[in-house]
């Protein structure tokens, strides 16, 4: 699992679901919540989270601007590449943060990413979960 950690900015509610947004460094996470200010204490805006997603759910991305629905978007650079059989794991520098993404070695050749490269790792809203910072 990747974690970051964020300080909620911003809080939208309706019907017990919530978007949540999280600042960490200079990028704005937003995440779906099944609960709400008032049925989750943690939920407050200015409180630390740890924000959480799987290294499968890391989408790699060589165009820097795509104009694409995907809102969690980081600039990063490629710190190394493991290529596998199947898969390939790309560990990503953000931050002096490492995330992880877990992509076919398939999309690895298609994408013909190298250490060094700058791309954009996007992770979709609803994949990104939210737990209070201990």
């Amino acid at each position: 699992m990747n974690v970051v950690n964020g300080i909620i900015s911003h809080i939208e509610s309706y019907e017990g679901i919530s978007l949540v947004k999280v600042k960490s460094h200079d990028v704005i996470f937003s995440s779906i919540v099944l609960d709400t200010p008032q049925t989750s204490d943690y939920l407050k805006i200015e409180n630390r989270v740890k924000i959480i997603f799987k290294e499968t759910e890391v989408i790699i991305s060589k165009d820097l601007n795509p104009n694409i629905s995907i809102q969690n978007k980081l600039l990063c650079r490629i710190e190394s590449i493991q290529k596998g059989i199947i898969l390939s794991q790309i560990n990503l520098l953000h931050n002096q943060q490492t995330i992880k993404s877990i992509i076919t070695r398939n999309a690895c050749e298609q994408l013909d990413l190298k250490e060094n490269d700058t791309v954009l790792a996007l992770i979709k809203t609803n994949e990104i979960s939210l737990s209070a910072h201990d």
